[in-house]
């Protein structure tokens, strides 16, 4: 990819994130083109790079809009991904040392002080979070699992969860990180592995809400 198709997707990957371009949302190369300061041949890798991680759909027309996703898609997105966490994490107990241990701890007080600030600063929380379950994902190492998992977690029905949270739902999800840190640090992959399903269909429970309010369907 071409620096500029890098500078496009990403700029349009945030935009969608943040809701600015929103589900439904007809993408129109010209117009992009301008919002992104590139040539149309740029944004047209990167709308092909966003379709390919399910950030956008494109219709036998061959029209391209921003996904759209209906409770169903919620649903197995999020059971599939509990799925795969819940393998890693069983995994990762057998493999993790000390040094894993302490950069998860490391992580989930960063989380903690996020969340506790006065200006809660949701890009430092989905980071933090994202890099507690990117190191469990790495101490598990299976090249597979990664493959598998990376898709589903990059989706943007994932990573907008923390948009449904409020303060309390993210303090009891960090309190779930300390948990399951407390879990590999016993080597014990059966109770790390309820504690990561758990705490992954806590995060569906949380979207569904947001997403039936947008009127989605079944």
């Amino acid at each position: 990819m071409s620096k500029a198709s890098d500078q496009a997707y990403l700029e349009l990957r945030g935009r969608i994130l943040s809701g600015a371009l929103a589900p439904g949302t007809q993408l129109k190369e010209e117009e992009l083109a301008t919002i992104c300061g590139v040539s149309r041949t740029p944004v047209r890798e990167a709308i092909r790079r966003l379709e390919a991680e399910l950030f956008v759909r494109r219709t036998d027309s061959q029209r391209s809009f921003v996904a759209q996703w209906s409770i169903d898609d919620i649903e197995e997105v999020f059971t599939l991904r509990g799925m795969l966490e819940a393998y890693a994490v069983r995994r990762a107990a057998s493999r993790c040392d000390e040094g894993v241990l302490a950069k998860l701890a490391l992580i989930n007080e960063a989380m903690r002080a996020v969340i506790e600030a006065s200006d809660f600063d949701v890009q430092t929380y989905l980071a933090a979070n994202a890099e507690f379950h990117s190191l469990i994902l790495q101490t598990a190492a299976s090249d597979r699992l990664a493959s598998l998992l990376g898709k589903l977690v990059m989706q943007p029905v994932v990573q907008q969860t923390a948009l449904a949270y409020d303060r309390e739902q993210l303090l009891r999800s960090y309190s779930e990180h300390v948990e399951i840190t407390a879990a590999l640090k016993q080597g014990d992959p059966d109770w790390a592995e309820a504690l990561m399903i758990a705490h992954i269909r806590r995060a569906l429970h949380a979207r569904l809400p947001a997403a039936s309010a947008r009127g989605s369907n079944r």
